[in-house]
């Protein structure tokens, strides 16, 4: 049996064989002498560039390694299974690009066959601290459209900064920058009153939109940016791998940052509190809360959450007093001057 041979390795005695028919002859190897070539040529190390491309003449019947039964007999042999032969691997990629392309230009919807492009790498935004907060995940398939509601983190904020950020770690300093912009004019607020949606959208093409609006005031920013560009399979198998060996240290380190966060939250809240209205306290009451205080700024410098948590709670638990006699004093003044009946 005789077949076209495409590509063989660079045996001298082979290679001379091949020198003697003039460029353009039909190259012919008999099949038992070049499975005796494979027999040799499976048992050593072979280096690059161990194989060449010899000239396709026209009409000829193409037989390439990977298609030779001796090949796949070796290959069933090292996987225990017999390998999928029923589809050309020349052919293999043109014809799922055809069904992908049919399938997005809205052709036999109710087919068979499915291809689905997903997000290989989670997509989110930095918040404050540091952390990653997740809004596209991982796996998600395209063309996908998902939103999260943010707000502000101090009286009277009027601008944002947002970090775009690609990776499964939990700290930004551990994932992938992808971009940053600024959501400006936010209405003066008190902290924690603007409505702020951040809305990450990826076209068929993985294009990725972010917009940030201000539901308040209609505000609104946005970028556009490519989430895998400059990535290989191979970073992205890494990263992932990375996230995976390094998970518990992710979670013990972002508890420490959501702890150091809320007790800056909560020390924050009560200093403003006091500036506006320690007139409702008695100098004794206003000793305990500046204690309380000082035990939260101490407790942050600690690497155990738990006992910032603690020192974050004794602050809120020992403000709650004074938080329901300045609503008492709001709702007075609201009130001030009024008829019951109108109101």
């Amino acid at each position: 049996e005789q077949t076209m041979l495409l590509a063989v390795f660079r045996s001298p005695d082979l290679n001379e064989k091949l020198k003697r028919f003039p460029e353009r002859s039909t190259y012919r190897v008999i099949r038992p002498e070049l499975e005796g070539y494979w027999q040799f040529f499976g048992r050593i190390d072979v280096p690059d560039g161990w194989f060449f491309h010899a000239p396709v003449p026209p009409n000829s019947q193409i037989e390439t390694f990977d298609s030779l039964g001796l090949i796949q007999q070796a290959v069933g042999q090292l996987f225990g299974r017999t390998p999928l032969t029923n589809l050309n691997p020349d052919e293999v990629v043109a014809l799922g690009a055809a069904i992908q392309a049919n399938q997005l230009a809205g052709n036999n919807p109710n087919g068979e066959l499915l291809l689905l492009d997903v997000i290989p790498l989670s997509l989110g935004i930095e918040t404050m601290g540091g952390l990653v907060e997740r809004i596209v995940p991982r796996n998600q398939t395209i063309p996908t459209a998902m939103a999260q509601d943010f707000t502000t983190y101090q009286d009277g904020q009027t601008a944002l900064a947002l970090h775009v950020v690609q990776g499964e770690r939990d700290l930004v300093a551990d994932c992938r920058s992808l971009a940053r912009f600024e959501l400006r004019g936010i209405p003066p607020m008190a902290a924690g009153a603007a409505r702020i949606r951040v809305t990450f959208t990826v076209d068929a093409d993985g294009l990725l939109s972010v917009e940030a609006l201000e539901t308040t005031s209609g505000v609104r920013a946005q970028i556009e940016v490519k989430p895998s560009y400059g990535l290989s399979d191979e970073q992205i198998a890494s990263m992932l791998q990375e996230s995976f060996q390094t998970a518990q240290q992710d979670m013990q380190a972002r508890a420490l940052a959501e702890a150091r966060l809320e007790a800056d939250r909560m020390w924050l809240a009560t200093q403003s509190a006091l500036n506006a209205d320690k007139n409702l306290l008695s100098d004794q009451e206003l000793d305990i809360i500046e204690q309380l205080m000082v035990r939260v700024q101490a407790a942050k410098t600690e690497s155990n959450p738990s006992i910032i948590e603690s020192a974050t709670e004794a602050l809120a638990k020992g403000t709650e007093a004074f938080a329901a006699r300045r609503m008492n004093q709001g709702i007075r003044k609201a009130l001030a001057g009024k008829h019951i009946g109108a109101t």
